[in-house]
């Protein structure tokens, strides 16, 4: 586990290492610790919009001494896992804009309105709550679950930004993103008795309905 301080202290010696300016977006444990949501997390996760960027801040990371590691011992044989990093108690999962099955799309990009510079050429853009719920829905790793909990117990969620956004996921190609959300808030009602109304589940599974009947339409005018 590594603390915000030490967080800080490591991105900040990396942000003067790097030889120019770079921006990324942190996800996950990284983007709730700066929310406040925890103190500690297992893994530093950063979105990148370019290949250029994210292998140098790789070869950056590298020349203290990060070695890269097979994301399938974290995320399995998932679509757009993660370049993996790692150095004693310190991880790092750089991402390409794709996390699983979401996309770091642009009204996510406009969302994380919290900017952190570290060193001289690290920023940092922080990922918006709503997003960060996206995304490990996502990533579904053991403790997402429970992290997204965390948020939604502790903050008011405007649900009405994740419907909105599944919509943009869908049509950028995440075809998941109506089930994926649907059975979380069903999850998160029924196994958690977590105060969210039903009809936001509702709303999911009959984005989803009519996502599966436009599909068949498509196909019955092929055939």
């Amino acid at each position: 586990m590594i603390s915000i301080n030490e967080q800080k202290n490591l991105l900040v010696t990396l942000g003067n290492k790097l030889p120019k300016q770079i921006t990324t977006y942190a996800i996950g444990g990284t983007a709730m610790m700066f929310l406040g949501f925890k103190e500690s997390t297992k893994d530093i996760d950063l979105v990148f919009t370019s290949s250029e960027e994210r292998n140098l801040f790789k070869k950056t990371a590298e020349s203290f001494g990060y070695n890269e590691m097979d994301s399938v011992i974290v995320y399995g044989v998932k679509n757009n896992r993660p370049m993996m990093i790692n150095l004693g108690n310190s991880r790092f999962d750089l991402f390409l804009m794709d996390v699983i099955d979401f996309t770091f799309s642009p009204s996510m990009q406009e969302r994380a309105e919290q900017v952190h510079h570290f060193g001289k050429n690290l920023i940092i853009r922080i990922a918006d709550k709503h997003d960060i719920i996206l995304m490990k829905c996502a990533t579904n790793r053991a403790r997402d679950e429970e992290d997204i909990i965390n948020i939604v117990k502790i903050s008011d969620i405007n649900w009405n930004i994740l419907i909105e956004e599944a919509k943009k996921q869908v049509k950028l190609g995440r075809e998941t993103a109506f089930l994926e959300m649907g059975e979380l808030i069903e999850k998160l009602i029924s196994k958690y008795k977590l105060n969210i109304s039903k009809k936001i589940g509702d709303k999911f599974y009959t984005l989803l309905k009519e996502q599966a009947e436009k599909k068949k339409k498509n196909y019955d005018k092929k055939v």
